[in-house]
């Protein structure tokens, strides 16, 4: 740390200038720091102003609960209720599986595994997020719908329950991460009185702990529906697309159709300034409205939850005894509520008779939980919380394991630098290849200066106000934009408005705008790793404020930097809702030759040959091994990166 100091003091100037500097430097990182309020600000217009036109035709009550979306047909009908109605259920069934496998891992990683086996299975979670969405739908298409068919011997197995399936696998990272992070948080002590008071360890975590981080479980089941309501491509791949309601409601087997999906299969079929078109942005405007109540519904949990632990350490003692005093009467509330709503939700998906069953399963559990001693609870439990982190371990295997084994044998340097012949069903993907990396590196290069400077700004140079609520606010609201509404801002703003067309740079500032949420938010909290006495011992050996900013915080936080940027790498690299409408062409045998040509990438590729190609097997999971193994590289670069630096960092 005093090397670092030692450096603050090298500096030197005029008075005058370090001032004009100072000022001018400041201007620049607020610049930088308003710059997410303004993109939030830009896509709520440019969305509205393509939306409102719509309803100079359509009946705003029809457009919202008409039960037929068929905007081709000689009656055009604009109802969006199968439509959100399908959003809704591919979520609610998404939300049964991930909520408990996710809770259940949670708990494992934060309070059972052994500190070896945290190492490795954190990680190994932390891929699934990793994974683009098209190729957990690509999978989903091959393998999911086909054992679905045969299970239930359907004539297809694109349906409500294989949109759920995937919906909830890509939303288990975000539930086991936020739990983890909630439940690690309770403070040692309330683990160390519950144990002390002869508590077993079951009865700690499921009475001290559960209960005191039921606030950022919550947020992390909240977040991880947004990810599920938002998601375009896998659903989009493998939920049938029919513009219905499912008949009966309970028929999981049923097509069903989403608003995100809407999106992906029409916008790039439509006339522009038509009716569909205004519409579509209608649409677009619907499931941006949906996204952002579900986040700020999060932050808002999120933010009395931090508010809440910012007081622990003057009323710990307090809070305990009143934790430990009420956790009955909140256990019960608990069970209750979720009792009621849980046989609500039976009802309504599969009516009175399955209902009764539930409840008779429900209550015979309840008498053998209540005459089975606390040991032999502690059995059970633990043996399903074993059990869930082993499902989540067992699906990532299966995807990879599906992925490398078939993807293999398409790998040759023919099919790595080649163009494509016979509309992909031959030749290779370097094009593809080439054009993703031309599309990552310009979307750093646009986010990188901007997020690190707005970070820079959020933290060294404004105290809590209203005007860091504001910016915060937008950033986190920019983070859970979905991607489809990136797209459609892209092609709104950029394409059209602006006639760039559908280029390369289009599609690199639409990635990054983007990533830059997570560029912003990665960038603070590795500038807020670094001591306040390491500012204020450069500040005393005489150095400016930018100074003591470029020469003593950012070298410290530069690895954080570095992981974010990385991590952001590999989620522009994957995405393809942002890019189909603004920069990519199904197939090109050369290489873009300037800013404003199309490119190929390999995400689109690889969605374009799943959907519509037939016979191009063994090319389609070539292309989704190369595209696994680019972004699981960057990831694992990142993991590294992040564990070498926590062990060499010392304060």
């Amino acid at each position: 740390m005093s090397s670092i100091i030692r450096s603050a003091g090298t500096y030197g100037g005029t008075g005058r200038f370090k001032n004009l500097s100072e000022t001018s430097i400041r201007a620049v990182l607020f610049i930088t720091a308003i710059f997410a309020v303004l993109t939030v600000f830009f896509i709520l217009v440019f969305l509205l102003k393509d939306a409102v036109p719509a309803f100079h035709t359509i009946n705003l009550f029809e457009f919202l609960f008409g039960g037929v979306w068929n905007p081709t047909g000689s009656n055009p009908s604009y109802g969006t209720m199968p439509l959100w109605v399908g959003t809704i259920l591919v979520t609610i069934g998404a939300m049964v599986i991930a909520t408990p496998l996710g809770i259940g891992s949670a708990v494992y990683l934060s309070e059972i595994a052994p500190l070896k086996v945290k190492k490795i299975a954190k990680p190994v979670i932390e891929l699934l997020a990793g994974i683009p969405s098209v190729v957990y739908g690509f999978f989903g298409l091959v393998v999911l719908t086909n054992w679905i068919r045969i299970t239930f011997d359907v004539p297809s197995g694109e349906c409500w329950l294989a949109g759920s399936i995937l919906l909830g696998v890509m939303a288990l990272p975000t539930i086991i991460s936020v739990s983890e992070d909630a439940i690690s948080a309770v403070p040692s002590s309330y683990k160390h009185g519950s144990l002390g008071l002869g508590a077993t360890h079951w009865q700690t975590i499921s009475k001290v702990l559960i209960p005191a981080s039921i606030s950022g479980i919550t947020a992390a089941v909240i977040l991880g529906m947004g990810r599920a309501i938002g998601e375009t491509m896998a659903v989009l791949m493998v939920t049938g697309n029919a513009g219905i309601i499912p008949d009966p409601i309970t028929n999981i087997l049923s097509p069903v159709r989403t608003l995100a999906g809407t999106l992906g299969i029409e916008m790039g079929e439509v006339a522009v300034n038509s009716e569909h078109y205004y519409a579509l942005f209608g649409v677009a405007v619907l499931l941006l409205a949906i996204t952002l109540i579900v986040n700020i519904g999060a932050r808002n949990i999120l933010k009395k939850l931090n508010s809440s632990s910012s007081g622990t350490n003057t009323k710990k003692h307090n809070i305990l005894k009143k934790c430990l005093s009420n956790v009955n009467i909140n256990k019960n509330q608990i069970q209750s509520v979720f009792f009621v709503v849980s046989v609500i939700l039976v009802i309504l998906l599969f009516g009175i008779s399955t209902a009764i069953a539930y409840c008779a399963v429900v209550a015979a559990a309840y008498i053998l939980h209540n005459r089975l001693s606390p040991s032999a609870s502690q059995k059970i439990a633990f043996i399903l919380l074993y059990l869930s982190i082993a499902v989540v371990l067992l699906v990532l295997a299966i995807i990879l394991y599906d992925i490398v084994s078939k993807g293999l044998p398409a790998l040759s340097w023919e099919f790595l630098t080649q163009s494509p012949r016979d509309l992909g069903r031959e030749g290779g993907i370097f094009p593809a290849i080439v054009g993703t990396l031309y599309l990552v590196a310009g979307s750093i290069i646009f986010a990188l200066p901007v997020g690190v400077g707005a970070a820079v700004y959020l933290v060294e140079y404004t105290k809590e106000s209203r005007l860091t609520a504001i910016i915060r606010s937008g950033v986190d609201l920019l983070n859970g934009t979905p991607s489809i509404v990136f797209g459609l801002f892209g092609f709104a703003f950029l394409v059209i408005y602006l006639n760039l067309g559908v280029c390369l740079l289009v599609g690199q500032i639409t990635l990054g705008l983007m990533i830059l949420p997570t560029i912003i938010r990665t960038t603070e909290e590795a500038l807020k790793s670094v001591p306040q006495s390491v500012r204020h011992g450069s500040l005393a050996l005489g150095a400016t404020k930018w100074q003591t900013i470029r020469k003593v915080v950012l070298p410290p936080a530069f690895p954080g930097i570095i992981t974010g940027t990385i991590l952001s790498i590999g989620r522009a690299a994957g995405e393809t809702a942002p890019i189909m409408f603004t920069a990519v062409v199904f197939s090109t045998k050369y290489l873009p030759s300037s800013e404003f040509d199309p490119v190929m990438a390999l995400p689109y590729h690889l969605y374009i040959l799943s959907t519509n190609i037939p016979g191009a097997r063994t090319n389609q999971y070539g292309t989704a091994l190369v595209l696994v193994g680019f972004v699981v590289i960057i990831y694992l670069i990142a993991i590294a990166l992040r564990n070498h630096y926590q062990k060499s960092i010392k304060w």
